[in-house]
């Protein structure tokens, strides 16, 4: 299982990205002390680390010089929004920059996207019985296989990286259509219908009202 390391010295948020990877299929351990990160560092390997700036005993600049030999890749995740900040973190050897508050489903995404650059995928995501092989792109429910559409599949990648966490309309829309969303359009809705009946998600995958969906399951 993929291995991530959280530092930032605000907890909740912490415990908020924490929450959301794991659901994601990841495993993570969060600290909120710099010199706390580098000593769990020295003592576990980690796939990637998400690392704020500002923080106490060693800022996340001086984690980014102790870690840059390591070869794991970084993302900063930052309240300093200034260009020269960015550039800052970058030329130190960040592979990105996300600047809070930031959408989960945001972050998800490109913490998969770095992952990938590193060929550190996820192979396989869950979500009770139904389980995604994402290098065969073969979705099976109870053992058995189910036959969906490219944005079907799409849509369903999506909810399970977010267990349990409410997706925007527009968010859904924009990753798998690639397209601006249109509040008249009916097409988000027909797909989810149809994703609900294949997947046997009548009760799983709700509405959210003035938001979008959730799919509510364990495991």
């Amino acid at each position: 299982m993929i291995k991530i390391l959280i530092v930032d010295d605000e907890k909740p948020i912490c415990d908020l990205i924490d929450i959301n990877l794991s659901a994601a299929g990841y495993h993570c351990k969060a600290v909120q002390d710099g010199l706390e990160a580098i000593e769990l560092i020295e003592r576990e390997k980690f796939d990637l680390i998400l690392l704020d700036i500002m923080l106490p005993g060693a800022d996340g600049y001086d984690i980014m010089d102790y870690v840059r030999p390591l070869k794991i890749p970084v993302i900063f995740i930052t309240a300093k929004h200034e260009v020269k900040d960015r550039v800052k973190g970058l030329k130190l050897g960040a592979e990105d920059y996300l600047v809070k508050p930031f959408e989960v489903v945001e972050l998800v995404a490109r913490v998969e996207v770095v992952l990938r650059r590193f060929n550190k995928t996820q192979t396989k995501l869950n979500a009770g019985d139904v389980t995604v092989d994402m290098e065969a792109r073969k979705v099976t429910k109870g053992g058995k296989p189910v036959v969906l559409t490219n944005k079907e599949y799409g849509l369903l990648v999506l909810f399970i990286q977010n267990k349990n966490v409410a997706l925007f309309k527009e968010t859904l829309y924009e990753k798998v259509w690639e397209d601006e969303y249109l509040a008249d359009s009916r097409t988000l809705e027909l797909h989810v219908q149809r994703l609900r009946r294949k997947m046997g998600w009548e009760k799983n995958l709700v509405a959210v009202y003035k938001v979008g969906y959730r799919l509510e399951v364990e495991g």
